[in-house]
Parts: structure tokens; C-alpha cells; sequence
């Protein structure tokens, strides 16, 4: 997640550095072909490239939108994890007495479920990290599902079920347990939604070519202004249109490890934090100065 902070000009640029220097093959061709081939290539209205460029304002504006709207909906969808991390503590703490053992695996559980639910949106090991809230007879069970957060919530729920059968847990608390179990089921299920839904690729595909073309017929345009006018003009403008269109495109993929990445670490590590502390556990992780433009 990007930070209040000054993001660097490399980082910017490095995004679009291809596109510029097609932009800047394509206005070098351009305008040679237009001085050399004066006669065949007729002038172009400044009104055409402007109506594309209008036309391309409002595409992108529209899919500025719905890529917010993904982003804004994964950090929603954690801080519902957060949440129900928390009520999850507070009810064991508040139903259950004497059971202060029970109460801390079921917390640690939990907070190797959000490292395991945001190293499996990510692409990357869900087993890591789980060192030290699991035990190894728990980890056994969970290295032979396809899902392993989901292995790790079925852990607590069959424990929850245990104080139940056991009659440690009446039947209304039990109720109130499963139904925030059920919410950080229902988080997960979410996000591993907007995980699996592709944004349709043609958009994207259809969207550069739109910038393309509005490149090509701007810089027919200006063939009466100087290259070394002309060239910077086009990079500068069209650099307006591909920052954009990769920031949209950044944003509607929030589970790829990207500083534009919903923070799932930076969350679960407060998740651990706070879990922690409701239970009295001295082992609480050291938090770091944010030295990069972003966390992860």
C-alpha cells in the first residue's frame, strides 16, 4: 500500500518506460513521413486527436473507477478480518472461563490464518510464518489441503466445537463464536473472489490502442511544429494517458505484491499485535520505522 510519502521519479517511470520510447518511435516515423510524404498524407484537424483524447478521458476515468472499487473492496474485506480477529479473542475471553490454554491456540491459530490468507492471495508459500503459532501436529494436517487457510480455520472451528461437546461453551455463545467464524469465512471467500475474477484483458487491450492512435493522429497534427517540439509534447502528454491506465491496472489486481498491494502483511502483523496483547503473550512483534514509500 503506497504511503504519504514522495514516491520516487524512477519507480514512476520505470512503469512506462517501453510505452514512452514507442511514443517516441512512433513521433520520429510520424513526422518524417508527413514531410517526406507531404503530398499523400493530407492535414490532419487538431479537432480529431482532441476528440480522442476526450473519448480516452472518459474510458479511462470509467475504468479508474472500477479498479478503485476492487482495491477499495480488498482493504474493506480486511478490515472485516480485523475485526472479527478481535471479536473472535473477546468472546472466547468472555465466554469461557478457566480455559486460558484453549483461548491461547485458538488466537494463535488465528493469527497464523491472516499470514497464511495473505501469503496464499499473493501467489506465494502459505506455510510461512506459521512457525511458532502452529504446532507441528498442526501442521501436518494443513500441508495436505489445497487451501490452507481454510485447513486452519476447520482447526478452530473442530477446537470451538470441542468446547462445546465438552461443556465449556453453552449453546447461546457457541452461536455467537460461529457466527464470527463464519464472518472470516466469508472474508475469505471474498477476496479469493477478486483474486480469480480477471479484469477483461480487451479493455486494457483496446484502451492502449485508443492512446496509440491518439499519438499517431496528434502527431500528424503538429507537423508544422519543430521535433524537437513536437517530440517532448507527444511524451508528456501521452505519459498522462499510460500513468493512468497502469495506476487503473494496478489497481484492480490488489493481491500481487505490488506497492500498490492491499498491506495484507502490515495488517496481519497488527492483527498479531493486538491478538496478543488481549492474551497476555510477552512475544510481541517489534514494530519497524516505515522507511520504504509503501508496505507490504
Amino acid at each position: 500500500m503506497l504511503l504519504n510519502k514522495n514516491i520516487p521519479v524512477a519507480y514512476i517511470l520505470k512503469k512506462i518506460r517501453l510505452e514512452l520510447v514507442i511514443v517516441f518511435i512512433i513521433g520520429v516515423v510520424v513526422y518524417f513521413l508527413t514531410h517526406l510524404a507531404e503530398r499523400v498524407i493530407p492535414p490532419m484537424p487538431i479537432q480529431i486527436p482532441a476528440f480522442l483524447g476526450t473519448a480516452i478521458s472518459v474510458i479511462l476515468s470509467f475504468k479508474l473507477n472500477q479498479s478503485y472499487d476492487r482495491w477499495w473492496e480488498a482493504r474493506k474485506i480486511w478490515g472485516s478480518i480485523v475485526n472479527d480477529s478481535r471479536n473472535l479473542v473477546l468472546q472466547l475471553q468472555s465466554f469461557l472461563s478457566g480455559s486460558n490454554d484453549d483461548i491461547r491456540k485458538i488466537t494463535l491459530r488465528q493469527i497464523a490464518w491472516c499470514f497464511s490468507l495473505g501469503q496464499s492471495l499473493r501467489g506465494q508459500d502459505p506455510m510461512a510464518r506459521l512457525e511458532g503459532h502452529l504446532t507441528a501436529d498442526e501442521l501436518v494436517p494443513i500441508t495436505e489441503h489445497n487451501n490452507k487457510p481454510l485447513a486452519i480455520l476447520q482447526l478452530n472451528a473442530q477446537h470451538i466445537a470441542d468446547l462445546r461437546r465438552d461443556g465449556k461453551l453453552d449453546i447461546f455463545s457457541h452461536v455467537q463464536i460461529n457466527s464470527t467464524m463464519i464472518g472470516l469465512t466469508n472474508s475469505m471467500g471474498m477476496a479469493e473472489r477478486i483474486k480469480s475474477t480477471v479484469f477483461p484483458v480487451t479493455y486494457r487491450l483496446f484502451l492502449r490502442l485508443f492512446i496509440y492512435l491518439f499519438v499517431i493522429t496528434l502527431s500528424i497534427s503538429l507537423s508544422d511544429v519543430a521535433i524537437y517540439y513536437e517530440i517532448p509534447l507527444l511524451l508528456v502528454i501521452s505519459s498522462v494517458f499510460f500513468l493512468l491506465e497502469r495506476t487503473a491496472t494496478h489497481l484492480q489486481d490488489p493481491f500481487e505484491n505490488r506497492p500498490t498491494d492491499t498491506a495484507m502483511t502490515a495488517i496481519a502483523t497488527t492483527i498479531e499485535t493486538n491478538l496478543k496483547q488481549l492474551i497476555n503473550d510477552k512475544n510481541i512483534p517489534k514494530s519497524k520505522p516505515v522507511e520504504q514509500y509503501y508496505l507490504i
